[in-house]
């Protein structure tokens, strides 16, 4: 059953997974009035115990001894992709509202069935698209929906890092096609909700794959080395449609092994101007984001950031600041006990797009959404 909140009291938030979830979800949730961390979730006891008697929280290896301790009304789950599905099925059978990384899990059929658990149980699930947080990208989506290009002709994104480029990084989940691995789900997840947002959704696409390092070397120091196939480059040709019908013809181009590589860009070209927003911080996929703009052909302009969407703080990690407005946008979700903006709705358009771009490059043919 659905607990009950009281409006009184913070929405009392276990972590599952002490990666990402620490170093970002876990300070999000201690800073936002809405949320107040209880608990810990790892499979490990060793890495377990270090983080809680880093952070004062009690811990549990036992992932049902969790969901049936009364102090828990939520869960983040911020594990690597492969064993999600079946944590977030446990969480809502349970009665927990969950805010979950993506990908979601390894396949769109998997987050459809979370949509129906989800509905049926009455929980607030999230999905945290945190770029749909970020006020530069927030603006740059007022724009267009004010028409400040005219009718958009052409809508160009690159997201081309440099994270995975050196050669000698270990072979891990990341290199795994099956373990949820790859630039399709790290960064595509993000670049496909992203363009949804700005534009509408994806109606055909047509992608290329290609693992520029084939082979990486296995954790354990042997010096032995293991296979790659989750891809590292991904070049895709999508159809979006607008709100009005149009389609609307867009290039995406996602790397991680672009080094120093040109960082993420989103160009949208119209029939009466241009808007251009971008970053080429290698180092913090959030911070240094600018947006400018041009009209009827002239230069382009920086525009001014709208103080009325400017985060309230911010940290030395850029990623911790979205996703703190993606916790405050849950809770207040959950308390009301209405459906959250981004949640899984969002996260099975974007997977669509995912597993259609794997077939596409598997085939070679241009895949219908």
């Amino acid at each position: 059953m659905t607990p009950s909140l009281s409006s009184q009291r913070p929405l009392r938030v276990a972590l599952a997974g002490l990666g990402f979830g620490e170093k970002i979800h876990l300070p999000a949730l201690r800073d936002c009035p809405l949320t107040e961390p209880v608990a810990l979730w790892h499979h490990r006891s060793e890495r377990l115990d270090e983080a809680c008697r880093s952070h004062e929280l009690p811990g549990f290896t036992d992932f049902e001894a969790l969901l049936a301790d009364p102090r828990v009304d939520a869960l983040v789950i911020a594990t690597p992709p492969e064993p999600r599905f079946a944590l977030a099925q446990a969480a809502i059978a349970a009665g927990k509202h969950l805010l979950l990384e993506k990908p979601v899990a390894l396949e769109t059929a998997q987050i459809e069935e979370l949509q129906r658990q989800a509905l049926s149980a009455g929980v607030t699930v999230a999905v945290d698209f945190e770029y749909r947080a970020v006020p530069a990208f927030m603006q740059l989506a007022s724009l267009l929906q004010q028409n400040a290009v005219g009718t958009p002709w052409l809508l160009k994104l690159d997201w081309l890092m440099g994270s995975r480029a050196d050669a000698s990084r270990p072979w891990n989940w990341y290199s795994q096609r099956a373990a949820g691995g790859g630039v399709l789900g790290s960064l595509g997840t993000h670049a496909f909700d992203t363009l949804h947002w700005l534009v509408g959704p994806t109606r055909q696409l047509s992608a290329l794959r290609s693992m520029a390092i084939p082979q990486r070397p296995l954790a354990d120091g042997s010096g032995r080395l293991a296979a790659v196939d989750a891809e590292d480059i991904a070049l895709l040709q999508l159809e979006l449609e607008t709100a009005n019908g149009q389609i609307l013809p867009a290039q995406v181009s996602l790397a991680s092994v672009t080094r120093p590589g040109r960082g993420y860009w989103i160009e949208v070209y119209g029939s009466e101007g241009t808007l251009v927003l971008g970053s080429s911080n290698q180092s913090d996929y959030v911070h240094g984001f600018q947006l400018w703009r041009s009209r009827d052909g002239g230069p382009l302009e920086e525009l001014a950031a709208d103080p009325q969407i400017a985060f309230q703080q911010t940290w030395p990690d850029g990623r911790l600041a979205p996703v703190r407005r993606v916790i405050q946008w849950w809770a207040e979700a959950a308390q009301a006990g209405r459906p959250m903006v981004p949640g899984l709705a969002e996260a099975v358009l974007s997977q669509r797009v995912c597993d259609q771009a794997l077939q596409s490059a598997d085939t070679g043919l241009r895949q219908s959404i």
